[in-house]
C-alpha cells in the first residue's frame, strides 16, 4: 500500500496532449455522445479530464463501444440490432446481428507502396514488406488454404517464430473466416500437443528450426511428433526458415502453398461478431490449459480503442514488441496494423551471443543485451515495448541504450508481462530523460489487452500505472466485495467488455470459464492479480493472488510443471511456486519430495531442468530447487500454492490458511522457517 506520492518522472506537455488521439476522441464524443470529458467551457487540451472520460466509458458502456464503433469506421456487412443484449457476466452478447471481418480492416484503404512491417531475426538481417507484398502474401496464402478446404470455423494452428509470413499467415486465415492459433518453436512437444489437440485442427503451418541465442534447432522431429499426435491434421506446410531447403516427408513447401494461390485477390469473408478470430491459452493450477476463444469483433473493438486511445499510435509511427508468437503481444502486435503505425518484428533472443546478422557489434560492454537497442536504432523504433524483466535486466548490467545509438525517433517504451519496479521506472528516466514516455501495462491473455496501462496525456509516477483502460470497469475489491482504493486487493471488473472471451474452446456449458472468473464474486470478473488504485487513479499491480506461473508475460499453470517434473523416478511429490522479488523480477521455486536414496546433489536438478525446458518451455525452468519432506495438502488433497507463495512473500502463516484445514500441518513449518531465513 502506497503511503504518499512518489516522483513524478514525466508528464506531458500541452502540445503533445492537445495532438493526443483519446482527446481528439473526447471531442467527437463530446459533440456526438454529449460526454462531459472537458472542464471547462472549451473543449481544449488544459481542460481535458481524463477521470471523466474513463468514467462514462465504464458506466454508460453501451455509448462508448457504440463511439467506438462509429469513430473509427468499422464496416459491417449486415447491421447491428443492438449494442448489447444485456448486461451480463458470463454471457453479454455485443452487437448482435453484425456480421464483419477483423482482417478487412487491416488492409482496406492502404497504400501499396507504404511500408507495412519491418522484420529481423537473428538469421535474416533487417528487412521489410510494403503493404503491396503483405496484401499479396496474404491473398496466396488464403488461396492455398481455401484451395486445400479451409473455410469459416476450421482451426488452423502455427507452429512459427515471429517472422512476417506468419503475420501474413495469420491475416490470410482470418479472412477466411477460420480460426488461428499459434505456439512459439521453443514450445515443447507436450505443451503444444497439450494446446492444438483441444481445438482438432485442420491445418498445421510448421517451421523446419529456428536459431535462438546462436544455438540453431532443427524441429522437424517435434513437427513429426505433433502430426502424429494430431489425427484431425489433414494438411502440415512447412516453412523453410532455418534452412530455405528443408523437407519434411508428406509435408507441403510453404513456396508451394503460396504458388498455388498466386495472383488471387484478398476477399474477406463476413463472420458474426463473436466468430471465433483466434485461440490464445492461459492456463489454471489442475488440467490442460485453458483454451480462450476471441471473437472478430470483440478484438476489433479493442484493439481500434486500445492502440489508437492509449498506445496513441498514428501515422509515422515504428512500434516493436519483443514478443514471440506463443504470448498474446504477438497477437497485440499484428493488431498494430489496424491504425495508420507499421510494425517491427524480432525473432531470437533479447541478447543473442553474436551481433544481429548484417549488423555491427554494439559499442556496449554488454553487447547482447544491446542487440534490441542496435535494432530499435536500424529500424527507427519509435515505440519500444519489452518486458519488465529485460528493462530491469538492462539496469543491472549498466547498459546505456543511448550510447553509440541514435535513439532520437523513440517516443515511448512500453513494459508489461510483470510489474516493472521502482528502480527501474528511475532507470528509463536516467537513460533516455523526460523528454520519453515510459509506460507499464498489465492485462493479459483472457482480454488480449491491458486492463491498465499507460495514456498518453496523464503523468508517469515512479513505480505506478498511469490509468485503467476506457471501456474496462477494474476496481480493487476486499474478499467482501468492497471496494478499496489505496488499499491492495482483488482486480476485479465489474462490466463486460467486448474483448472477454466467447467461451473457451471443448467447455460447452461454460464450467471452466465460470469457475475460471466468476466463482469468486459471482456476476463480476475476477482477474488473479493483486492491486492496489490509489486516490489518484494510477495502479500498482502486486503479482497473482493465484498460482499460475507468469514468465515474461506467458502464463502457465502449476499442473504442467508437475507433469514434466512428477516424470522423473526420483520425484514424487512437488509444489511449485512464481515468488515477486523486490527488484520486480520473480523467482520460480520448486520444492520436490524425493524417492529414498535420491538427493539433489548430483544431475537430478539438472535433469529437472531439462525436462521442464523440454515439456514446457525455457522460460519456465525452476530458478531454484529444493528438498522437502512432504508437500502441505487440505484435508481435500490440493496442494497449498497460494498459501505457500504468499508465506514465502512475508504472510504470517496464520493470516493465510488455518492449520485445521490442513491434512499435515506439520509440512507448513518448512516454509515458515524459510521466510524467516529471508
Amino acid at each position: 500500500m502506497t503511503e504518499s506520492v512518489p516522483r513524478l518522472l514525466w508528464e506531458p506537455d500541452e502540445t503533445a496532449v492537445e495532438s493526443a488521439n483519446i482527446v481528439a476522441f473526447a471531442r467527437w464524443a463530446a459533440e456526438h455522445k454529449g460526454v462531459r470529458a472537458f472542464g471547462g467551457k472549451e473543449p481544449t487540451a488544459r481542460n481535458f479530464d481524463h477521470e471523466a472520460l474513463w468514467r462514462w466509458s465504464v458506466t454508460e458502456i453501451e455509448d462508448f463501444w457504440e463511439a467506438v464503433w462509429e469513430y473509427y469506421g468499422v464496416r459491417a456487412d449486415t447491421p447491428y440490432d443492438t449494442v448489447l443484449a444485456e448486461r451480463v457476466m458470463p454471457g453479454a452478447r455485443w452487437f448482435p446481428g453484425s456480421t464483419l471481418n477483423y482482417a478487412r480492416h487491416v488492409f482496406e484503404g492502404r497504400d501499396d507502396d507504404r511500408v507495412a512491417l519491418r522484420h529481423a531475426s537473428e538469421l535474416r538481417p533487417l528487412g521489410e514488406w510494403t503493404w503491396g507484398e503483405l496484401r499479396r502474401r496474404t491473398a496466396a496464402i488464403a488461396a492455398g488454404l481455401r484451395a486445400r478446404g479451409v473455410g469459416p470455423g476450421d482451426r488452423v494452428v502455427a507452429y512459427l517464430p515471429n517472422l512476417p509470413e506468419t503475420v501474413a499467415a495469420f491475416y490470410a486465415v482470418a479472412s477466411l473466416g477460420a480460426v488461428w492459433s499459434s505456439c512459439s518453436p521453443d514450445f515443447g512437444v507436450r505443451s503444444v500437443i497439450d494446446r492444438f489437440a483441444q481445438i482438432e485442427p485442420t491445418v498445421l503451418l510448421a517451421v523446419d528450426g529456428y536459431r535462438y541465442n546462436g544455438r540453431d534447432f532443427d524441429r522437424r522431429p517435434v513437427v513429426e511428433e505433433l502430426r502424429a499426435a494430431l489425427p484431425t491434421v489433414e494438411h502440415t506446410v512447412l516453412l523453410g526458415y532455418l534452412d530455405p531447403g528443408a523437407e519434411l516427408e508428406g509435408a507441403l513447401p510453404w513456396a508451394e502453398l503460396e504458388r498455388s494461390g498466386a495472383g488471387a485477390g484478398l476477399d474477406f469473408t463476413p463472420v458474426p461478431f463473436d466468430h471465433p478470430l483466434w485461440v490464445l491459452y492461459s492456463s489454471g493450477t489442475t488440467g490442460l490449459p485453458k483454451a480462450i476463444v476471441h471473437g472478430h469483433g470483440g478484438i476489433l473493438l479493442e484493439q481500434l480503442k486500445n492502440l489508437h486511445l492509449h498506445l496513441d499510435a498514428r501515422e509515422g509511427d515504428r512500434v516493436f514488441w519483443f514478443t514471440t508468437t506463443g504470448w498474446m503481444m504477438w497477437n497485440f502486435l499484428v493488431s498494430v496494423l489496424l491504425t495508420e503505425a507499421s510494425i517491427v518484428l524480432y525473432d531470437g533472443s533479447p541478447s543473442p551471443a553474436t551481433a544481429l546478422k548484417g549488423r555491427p557489434p554494439a559499442a556496449e560492454p554488454s553487447a547482447g543485451l544491446g542487440a534490441l537497442w542496435d535494432l530499435a536504432a536500424e529500424a527507427g523504433v519509435t515505440v519500444f515495448g519489452t518486458s519488465a524483466g529485460f528493462l530491469s535486466t538492462c539496469m543491472k548490467e549498466g547498459l546505456h541504450p543511448r550510447q553509440g545509438r541514435d535513439l532520437s525517433a523513440l517516443r515511448g517504451i512500453g513494459s508489461t508481462g510483470s510489474p516493472l519496479s521502482p528502480e527501474a521506472f528511475a532507470w528509463v528516466y536516467e537513460e533516455f530523460g523526460d523528454s520519453l514516455w515510459l509506460f507499464s501495462t498489465s492485462g493479459g491473455t483472457d482480454v488480449c489487452s491491458c486492463l491498465v496501462g499507460g495514456t498518453p496525456v496523464l503523468p508517469v509516477y515512479e513505480g505506478e500505472i498511469q490509468s485503467r483502460a476506457l471501456g474496462m470497469a477494474v476496481a480493487s475489491w476486499d474478499p467482501e466485495g468492497r471496494e478499496l482504493v489505496g488499499e491492495v486487493g482483488e482486480l476485479v471488473v465489474t462490466q463486460p467488455a467486448p474483448s472477454m472471451p466467447v467461451f473457451f474452446w471443448g467447455d460447452p456449458d461454460g464450467e471452466r470459464l465460470r469457475d475460471s472468473y466468476f466463482s469468486v464474486y459471482p456476476g463480476t470478473w475476477r482477474h488473479g492479480d493483486w492491486i492496489e488504485i490509489t486516490d489518484r487513479g494510477t495502479a500498482i499491480i502486486y503479482g497473482r493472488s493465484d498460482s499460475t506461473i507468469n514468465r515474461g508475460g506467458v502464463r502457465m499453470g502449476t499442473s504442467e510443471i508437475y507433469r514434466a517434473v512428477l516424470a522423473l523416478d526420483e520425484v514424487v511429490d512437488a509444489l511449485v511456486v512464481d515468488v515477486p522479488q523486490e527488484d520486480g523480477s520473480s523467482a520460480i521455486e520448486l520444492f520436490t519430495v524425493l524417492r529414498p536414496g535420491a538427493d539433489l546433489e548430483g544431475d537430478l536438478p539438472k535433469e529437472i531442468a531439462r525436462r521442464v525446458r523440454t515439456d514446457c518451455s525455457p522460460r519456465h525452468v525452476p530458478d531454484r530447487v529444493r528438498a522437502i519432506a512432504a508437500v502441505p495438502r487440505t484435508l481435500s488433497g490440493k496442494a497449498l500454492e497460494v498459501p505457500v507463495k504468499r508465506i514465502l512473500m512475508g504472510e504470517r502463516p496464520d493470516k493465510v490458511v488455518s492449520r485445521d484445514s490442513l491434512a499435515n500441518p506439520e509440512a507448513l513449518d518448512y516454509f515458515t522457517r524459510l521466510a524467516d531465513q529471508g
